[in-house]
């Protein structure tokens, strides 16, 4: 089977196709226009497979898209190429609106075109799996969980542009019979997440001794997936999913900003005794909260238990340890970027 990843280079992309290449016998073939988030060193690792080709190319170019589409002839579609940072999305919402809803179109029709000319065996097996976020179902109180029928309500450019984009998935398989899927996560972390999103940043602003910032009170709570985890769900669902059909993914790890925080502390001090900053959580630094902050989120994941047999394997204690400790052992892979010119403390989207 051949999968056509798009947004590989990025953090949950390529653990996706680590695992396609290192634990199946499919091809990939990764698309991804290298924004300054995405990383081919998160590849090295597979880059010389002969089951794996990578191509720089941008989601937006809707007749380039076509052209892959039918070069390549994918049997299925994994859409994880996505602008994904909520405080860039609130300076500079316009890339987010292009890139998320726009080059999710770009892509159905590429899909559309080469489904309806496959045949029967083939359109048998395609599928196209766009990959969402919880953050479209808005902000929980402190009871209940997101489940498939929760109504849409996102509260910032980025997860506007990702529920648009979801839209735009069901109306394609409802209008024009394409064989989709979606599927909405809760935050991953994990490896070779790019340093401006909390945990990274908590990581290597502790080792350099710099504020660990904490957004507002650091109350609010947030459902954490370990990135292995969801992609072997991604696998699951496009292999077994049922058509037309949404899953929530949820890693039942549900944490204070603020306590996270402090664990990953608590781990630090631990792995790091010698550290002059020691204890790590005398850095934590309460800053000025995100405009449209949303409170809670949480998943009932029970869906794709039920359908499909999939539940989270790593706990968040697991994941934070296992997390901490790629860090401080792949100092090169995030002293490059911060080479390059990434301010990971740099502080974004406190404009209104």
């Amino acid at each position: 089977m051949k999968i056509l990843v798009t947004g590989g280079a990025g953090f949950i992309g390529s653990a996706l196709i680590r695992i396609l290449i290192n634990q199946t016998d499919h091809h990939v073939v990764n698309i991804d226009k290298l924004t300054y988030a995405a990383n081919l060193d998160n590849l090295k690792s597979v880059d010389q497979s002969p089951r794996y080709t990578f191509i720089q190319a941008d989601i937006c170019d809707e007749p380039l898209m076509l052209s892959l589409f039918e070069s390549h002839q994918p049997d299925g579609v994994i859409h994880l190429a996505a602008e994904s940072h909520v405080d860039r999305s609130i300076d500079g919402p316009r890339t987010f609106l292009d890139t998320n809803i726009l080059g999710t179109y770009s892509l159905l029709q590429a899909a559309r075109a080469l489904y309806k000319d496959l045949p029967e065996e083939r359109r048998e097996r395609f599928r196209f799996l766009h990959v969402s976020t919880d953050e479209v179902f808005g902000s929980l109180g402190k009871e209940g969980f997101f489940t498939e029928e929760t109504s849409y309500a996102p509260n910032s450019p980025y997860s506007a542009s990702k529920a648009s984009s979801d839209m735009l998935v069901r109306a394609w398989h409802h209008t024009y019979g394409l064989p989709t899927l979606i599927s909405n996560c809760s935050n991953n972390y994990g490896p070779y997440q790019f340093p401006e999103k909390l945990i990274p940043v908590i990581i290597l602003n502790a080792l350099s001794g710099k504020p660990l910032p904490v957004y507002g009170t650091g109350e609010n709570i947030r459902d954490w997936l370990f990135v292995d985890d969801h992609a072997v769900a991604l696998l699951e669902i496009l292999s077994n999913g049922h058509v037309g059909e949404t899953y929530n993914i949820g890693g039942h790890n549900e944490k204070k900003n603020i306590e996270l925080v402090r664990e990953i502390c608590q781990i630090l001090d631990r792995l790091l005794p010698d550290s002059p900053h020691v204890p790590h959580d005398q850095l934590i630094q309460f800053v000025t909260d995100r405009p449209g902050h949303d409170q809670r989120y949480a998943i009932d994941a029970g869906k794709i238990l039920r359908q499909l047999g999939w539940t989270p394997s790593v706990t968040v204690e697991q994941g934070l340890e296992s997390t901490v400790r790629w860090y401080l052992d792949h100092q090169q892979w995030w002293q490059n970027i911060l080479n390059g010119g990434h301010q990971h403390d740099q502080r974004l989207g406190t404009t209104r």
